[in-house]
């Protein structure tokens, strides 16, 4: 697999790996994170194109089997200033990834995609879903501490904050 910028030609399959995303999650006990709102817009991932934050991954072929909106930065996501029910563990630079979606074709490409990112920067936040268990099991066992609860603009419902950095591995050890 390889991670590569996405760009506007990948609209329509991203799109369709979306589609995919949603009826996984709704079959899978999580029918409230994407499904209600149809989430994500496609405006906004032609924005996130536009601004060079979209990223695909593909398989031996070439082919778009996944897809994630990653940045790294300083306080680069204003949902997580604010945490209940916890704290962040690291307050240094930080990457985020969103809108991660495979298309179930290749085994393993989120953890792939969210490896990638975390090597970019060494420092990553996530957020989920509380009904999301899939992307809650894969982030523990990618070695995410759960941090606390954030909350979204797109709705009520509170997302789970997830948080590795190289940072604390050399703190503890």
């Amino acid at each position: 697999m390889k991670i590569r910028k996405t760009t506007m030609q990948d609209v329509e399959r991203v799109m369709d790996i979306y589609a995919y995303a949603r009826q996984f999650m709704k079959e899978h006990g999580n029918p409230r994170q994407w499904g209600p709102t149809n989430w994500p817009p496609r405006g906004l991932i032609e924005n996130d194109i536009r601004e060079g934050n979209s990223y695909v991954c593909t398989d031996e072929e070439d082919r778009v089997i996944g897809t994630f909106f990653f940045i790294s930065g300083r306080d680069i996501e204003p949902t997580y200033r604010d945490i209940t029910e916890g704290q962040w563990l690291d307050d240094s630079p930080y990457g985020v990834v969103h809108r991660i979606a495979a298309d179930g074709s290749t085994k393993g490409t989120g953890s792939f995609c969210i490896s990638w990112a975390y090597e970019q920067c060494g420092h990553l936040r996530i957020d989920t879903h509380g009904d999301n268990t899939v992307m809650q099991n894969l982030l523990q066992k990618l070695g995410f501490v759960h941090c606390g609860t954030i909350y979204v603009e797109e709705d009520n419902d509170p997302r789970l904050a997830f948080e590795k950095s190289r940072n604390i591995s050399l703190k503890q050890a």
